[in-house]
């Protein structure tokens, strides 16, 4: 019997670390197509004036509750390696990351932000930058490697003063976790209003993110205790509008001690399931969005080579416009000198003109002439000095041309058209296929 269940053991850590493992490599060759120097998609994007960021590697996971919730202790379970300090007199007194590395490696505030880029604002929250570090182990633990830790301040009511606006910077990291853990103790902490009134905030934005657990389960006494205490948290939690609704689930967790067995249900797993459970959604979000950046892109770039097309037409029908309006301009004042001449010829000539019958030119010529009579010399030659410089500036405003394209910038276009649509979307569709694999079976997947 016992070596039965050792080996179901077994085989599921075996299913196990096989899940991680291909949720590591997807996410990770996802970040490669984003961020590559030559031919990333962030790359081409911006050539085509897209901007993309790249996805993040793993989750982040923030813990928060009041003082001595349990919080960094979850942490240390859930690594299996003492790596956040614990206790009532050692609470954390900032925001530590913990995470997965190639070493064991205790970094300070700035060292934090250059690792984490996308947390940069935090230096704009004054004090802040003091009280950060990151806590990195070479864990592999559940599935450690794919989570990023945010274990927060304990938070207490009254007259404690902290370094930074604790609520301000909690509720800026909501927005950019991907699970937030709320930690409740029952040890009569469990009804501080500071957190209550920073869950009733995040959940205003962010209540699918939100999960609530009753921690240190096993010190709340006998069971009645234990739903007294429940019962007043969920009390006090459905007192706030945004925080009352139906189906309220608070599991009670605590750290499993093979010295100090409890008969309180232990729902620990709980809480990793819901962190698996996010894993794979923003496997899933992440495959999504690369489709939908790779549509984007391709998008822009067929809007370029499209919009290149039509410019060039209208610069052709420009210059067509430009010719004909300097050949008219031209050609005016020419035609209007030539009758000038033509109709100050002696009548000599004009009755040769009319003998061999060229009678319209002649009544043209006789129309001008008295035509020219009305108009001064003075007239006259204003108007043959203005009408060229007229019909130039008319030429300049209607033949104006808008750059092009070159030749070597189309190819290059339709190089990235190309490369999105047979090199990114094919690796999309085998990575999407290796995702699938781990649940369904082959014969089930028409891919």
């Amino acid at each position: 019997m016992s070596g039965k269940i050792k080996s179901r053991s077994v085989a599921n850590a075996d299913s196990i670390a096989g899940s991680v493992y291909c949720d590591e490599h997807i996410l990770r060759d996802i970040h490669q197509l984003y961020t590559d120097s030559e031919s990333g998609l962030i790359t081409v994007a911006e050539s085509v004036g897209v901007k993309l960021l790249p996805p993040r590697k793993k989750i982040t996971v923030m813990l928060m509750g009041n003082h001595s919730a349990g919080k960094s202790s979850f942490i240390n379970w859930y690594v299996e390696e003492h790596i956040q300090r614990t206790g009532v007199a050692i609470e954390t007194q900032g925001f530590s990351f913990v995470t997965n590395g190639r070493k064991r490696e205790s970094l300070t505030g700035n060292a934090t932000l250059h690792l984490y880029p996308h947390f940069k604002t935090l230096q704009e929250f004054k004090g802040v930058s003091e009280y950060l570090s990151t806590e990195i182990c070479t864990s592999r633990q559940k599935k450690f490697s794919l989570v990023t830790f945010v274990d927060s301040p304990g938070l207490v009511d009254g007259d404690m003063k902290y370094p930074f606006d604790v609520d301000d910077v909690i509720l800026w990291l909501g927005d950019l976790c991907d699970l937030i853990l709320v930690f409740f103790d029952p040890m009569g902490q469990a009804l501080c209003k500071r957190t209550l009134n920073i869950v009733e905030r995040l959940n205003e934005k962010h209540s699918d993110r939100l999960h609530f657990y009753l921690s240190k389960a096993d010190e709340a006494g006998g069971e009645s205790d234990r739903q007294r205490v429940m019962m007043q948290i969920v009390q006090e939690l459905c007192k706030r509008p945004g925080l009352n609704k139906c189906g309220f689930d608070m599991p009670t967790i605590y750290i499993p001690n093979p010295n100090k067995p409890s008969r309180c249900v232990n729902q620990i797993e709980e809480v990793c399931r819901t962190i698996e459970k996010t894993i794979n959604q923003t496997v899933q979000n992440t495959l999504n969005s690369l489709e939908r950046d790779c549509e984007l892109i391709s998008e822009a770039i067929t809007d370029a080579i499209h919009t290149d097309r039509l410019i060039t037409s209208e610069n052709r029908r420009a210059r067509c416009k430009s010719c004909f309006l300097t050949l008219l301009g031209f050609s005016i004042p020419l035609a209007l000198l030539a009758f000038l001449v033509l109709g100050t010829m002696s009548k000599e000539l004009t009755s040769i003109a009319f003998y061999y019958q060229f009678g319209t030119l002649y009544i043209g010529l006789i129309c001008f002439y008295f035509t020219s009579q009305i108009i001064t010399n003075k007239i006259q030659m204003y108007g043959f000095l203005k009408i060229p410089p007229n019909s130039l500036t008319f030429t300049y405003f209607l033949g104006r041309t808008r750059s092009t394209l070159s030749g070597k910038q189309k190819r290059q276009l339709q190089e990235k058209l190309e490369y999105i649509q047979e090199v990114v979307k094919a690796k999309k569709k085998k990575l999407y296929e290796e995702y699938l694999r781990q649940s369904v079976s082959d014969h089930d997947m028409d891919l």
